[in-house]
C-alpha cells in the first residue's frame, strides 16, 4: 500500500500536513511517530524472539521424551 503512494503523493501528504499542523509542530510530530515506530519495531523483535526461545524448547522437550 505504500509502496504505491509514489514521490507526488508523498509530497501532497506533506503540504496537507505543514497546512493542518503548521512548521512549528511538524518537527515534534516527526520526533513522536520516529520513537513510537523504534518502539514497536523493538516490540516485534522481542515478540519474535520469545517465540523462537518458546519454539526451541518445545523441540527439545519433544526431542527428551522420545
Amino acid at each position: 500500500m505504500i509502496q504505491n503512494i509514489g514521490i507526488p503523493g508523498l509530497i501532497l501528504v506533506l503540504v496537507i500536513a505543514l497546512i493542518i499542523f503548521g512548521p512549528s509542530k511538524l518537527p515534534e510530530i516527526g520526533k513522536a511517530f520516529g520513537s513510537t515506530l523504534r518502539e514497536f519495531k523493538n516490540s516485534t523483535k522481542d515478540l519474535l524472539s520469545d517465540d523462537k526461545s518458546v519454539a526451541k524448547t518445545q523441540e527439545k522437550e519433544h526431542k527428551d521424551i522420545n
